[in-house]
This record gives C-alpha cells, sequence and structure tokens, in this order.
C-alpha cells in the first residue's frame, strides 16, 4: 500500500536566524535552537566556530547544497540559517536528580528513529498523560520538534521535560549509572508487556517504524518485551504502542 506523508511546512521566518554572524551570536548567548543548517562546501572560521559550538551544545547541524537553503525564502543567508527552538531541552543528568529529589520513581520514554513529527507529539502528550516525566531523543535521526509537533501534543512538548542528547547509547549508561532499568519494545521479543515491572525506575525505549530500535542500542538494554497482537498484522504504529506501554506502566503504578 502506497504511503503518502503530509507536506511540512516552511519554517516561519520569525523562527529564523539568518546569516553567519548573526548564527554565531545566537550559539554565543545560548540561545535555544532546534538545529542549524550549514551549505555543505561551506568554509571559513566562523562556520568553524558555529560547527564547534553547536556540537558542544548538542544542536544538530545539517550540512545542506545551497538549494536547501534557498528554499526557506530568505536573503543574504551566507550559507547559514538556524531555526530557533520552542523547546527548552534539558540536561539528562539534571532531571533525573529533580525526578528523584521530589521523590518520584523516574519513568522516561526514550524515541529512537522516530522521525514523523505527529508521531512525536502524539506520544509526548500520552507520556505526559501517564505520568513520564520525561523524553529523550538523539540530536539527529529525529523529527524537529516544531510547531505541528507541539500542536499535535496539545502543549505537552513544552511541560513535560525534553533531553536532547548526542548519543542514546551514552544516554544508556548514564540511566544505568543512576540506577534507571532500561526495556525496549520490539516485536520479536519473547517477553510480554504484561511480564514487565514498570513500578521500578526505568526508561522506555522505542523506535521507529520503518527500522525499530538500532541493534547496538536494543544490545545494551536490560530487557526487551513485546505487546501481544491477535491475526498477522506486521506491527502498531508508534505512537499507539507507546500509549499501550504508558498506560500498563501507570496502572502497575498505581
Amino acid at each position: 500500500m502506497k504511503q503518502f506523508r503530509q507536506k511540512q511546512q516552511r519554517p516561519k521566518k520569525s523562527s529564523l536566524v539568518i546569516g553567519r554572524i548573526a548564527v554565531l551570536e545566537a550559539l554565543q548567548e545560548a540561545k535555544q535552537l532546534d538545529r542549524i543548517y550549514i551549505q555543505s562546501n561551506l568554509r571559513g572560521d566562523v562556520a568553524d566556530e558555529i560547527q564547534k559550538l553547536a556540537y558542544k551544545q548538542q544542536i544538530p547541524i545539517n550540512k545542506v547544497p545551497v538549494e536547501k537553503l534557498n528554499s526557506f525564502n530568505v536573503n543574504d543567508h551566507e550559507g547559514v540559517i538556524a531555526q530557533l527552538s520552542k523547546i527548552r531541552y534539558q540536561d539528562l543528568q539534571q532531571v533525573i536528580d529533580w525526578v528523584v529529589d521530589k521523590g518520584q520513581v523516574p519513568m522516561f520514554v526514550i524515541l529512537d528513529g522516530v522521525t514523523d513529527v505527529r508521531n512525536i507529539g502524539g506520544i509526548a502528550r500520552t507520556a505526559l498523560c501517564c505520568g513520564a516525566q520525561a523524553i529523550i531523543i538523539p540530536d539527529k535521526g529525529v523529527g524537529a520538534l516544531n510547531e505541528d509537533a507541539i500542536l499535535t501534543s496539545a502543549g505537552a512538548l513544552e511541560l513535560i521535560a525534553v533531553c536532547r542528547v548526542n548519543s542514546l547509547m551514552k544516554a544508556v549508561d548514564d540511566l544505568h549509572l543512576n540506577g534507571i532499568k532500561v526495556l525496549a519494545s520490539e516485536m520479536t521479543a519473547k517477553k510480554s508487556i504484561y511480564d514487565c515491572d514498570f513500578k521500578e525506575p526505568c526508561a522506555i525505549v522505542m523506535g521507529g517504524e520503518e527500522k525499530g530500535v538500532f541493534p547496538g542500542l536494543m544490545k545494551i538494554c536490560d530487557e526487551t518485551f513485546k505487546i501481544p497482537m491477535k491475526g498477522d498484522f506486521e506491527s502498531l504504529n508508534v505512537g499507539v504502542a507507546t500509549a499501550m506501554i504508558l498506560y500498563e506502566a501507570m496502572k502497575q503504578r498505581g
């Protein structure tokens, strides 16, 4: 069956930082940026400094042809455009400390390769309603948390903590060091969701619909589990699957 994707709207000009010096100053002022688009063949000290600061601040950089930059319909971009973020990203360790200090049991959602912003928005909405305290995303390979994502989340993305990390593998290590078990949803797993203990500190890994969870990430998870299904259908939508898992976790937590 042919799948149709909703065409993403061009970002509003008010949400863009345009030009090398403007983007560099935004980085130096530690403004919240969703990502930076740099012309693939751009060279020079300013371009190098932009990339250095972006890496340090865990802001994704997309190296793109000039045609992509021109598609933003702005003048004098000088090979660099940044998109302002509507989300204030949080440090993972600080979020863990905050949750524990409040006397809560951590329950986080890790998104690996989930690119559809509507799915991300729906997951954030469900996560907030089910008592999850944070969503963890990588700085690359995930849908942009733009206006469409926030609209789909009904504002939940502005209320739940969002931690953007440059490595999900490193994030899992940090979770383990804090005594948080990491469980991955995998349709071929032998263990059922109903046999998992979600009452303990945990983080749930959800993979994209096309590739699932990255094998290397799956390998370092503590457990894998599946959602039992009748019939011979391939799988559930990632947003629906996440909702089913989080409601089971909420049920267990009483």
